[in-house]
């Protein structure tokens, strides 16, 4: 299969790298030269471009993994093969999909959307690698104008990757989950890093659970405002939900409520626990 990948940056990278040895024909898109030129040293693409509007034609999928507004900018602008399919790893769904779908409604071309649960704190070809994908989540979206043997292909094409779980599920689904287990992360890990009063050096007292808390607050702020906007109700019901508990847990330790305090520790030890089965 050829198979292009638009944007090499660190989960367009990754792709590259995880295809490194299956057998497909894999080029590589980007507007920079120095990481097509490494990604093709490394082996990982057989050629690189800066547009790649004739290899995108030749193509039998392609995989586009920019900011959403950009991904739909790139469908708008190229032509792709008939008969191909397109697919994505963009972070919010409904919106985007609807958009993407009426860009594409006149073009013999799948569009099957997808979201690797695999991303890195860090930006850049140089940070991705293929073992962020080893044993990782992976969600297919499942559109009405989806056909089943795209979306059977697909899931096991991320699986062939080293993506270990993989759910198919609706746009509006998707967006409503991840406000909680993505977004919302990300927004409890820029505040706690904020608001630090910088009063000691901070680094100098720190272990594994700030370290672990605040791997993420290190962001990619053109990214994730877009993304934090695009789906900013089920991001903002989210938050109120972290913020009621938050009040609960506050108030136990206003009044010494060892009862409630406790139940709360077992409750959230035993969620934990089953995150892993």
């Amino acid at each position: 299969m050829i198979i292009t990948v638009v944007g090499l940056g660190v989960v367009g990278g990754s792709f590259v790298k995880a295809l490194k040895g299956q057998g497909h024909e894999v080029y590589g898109v980007d507007v920079d030269e120095e990481t097509l030129a490494r990604a093709k040293a490394d082996g990982c693409i057989k050629e690189g471009f800066v547009d790649g509007r004739e290899i995108i034609k030749r193509s039998d999928m392609t995989i586009i993994c920019l900011y959403p507004s950009l991904v739909l900018d790139y469908i708008k602008e190229h032509e792709f093969k008939k008969g191909s399919i397109i697919t994505d790893a963009v972070g919010v769904k409904t919106h985007f999909l609807n958009e993407a779908m009426n860009l594409l409604k006149d073009k013999d071309v799948e569009f099957v959307s997808g979201h690797p649960m695999a991303g890195r704190e860090n930006k850049g070809y140089l940070y991705a690698s293929k073992e962020v994908f080893q044993g990782a989540n992976y969600i297919l979206i499942q559109h009405e104008q989806n056909s089943k043997s795209a979306i059977a292909m697909m899931e096991q094409f991320v699986s062939n990757l080293g993506f270990h779980s993989v759910k198919i599920m609706s746009p509006q689904a998707h967006d409503e989950i991840i406000s909680f287990t993505s977004q919302l992360p990300h927004v409890i890990a820029v505040s706690l890093i904020d608001s630090d009063n910088q009063k000691y050096d901070t680094g100098k007292y720190i272990g594994d659970s700030y370290r672990d808390l605040t791997r993420i607050a290190n962001i990619n702020e053109d990214l994730w405002t877009e993304l934090f906007f695009t789906n900013k109700d089920n991001l903002l019901k989210s938050i109120q939900g972290f913020e009621d508990q938050l009040d609960i847990l506050k108030k136990a330790i206003k009044e010494e409520d060892s009862q409630t305090l406790k139940a709360m520790f077992i409750e959230s030890s035993k969620r934990r626990r089953n995150l892993e089965k």
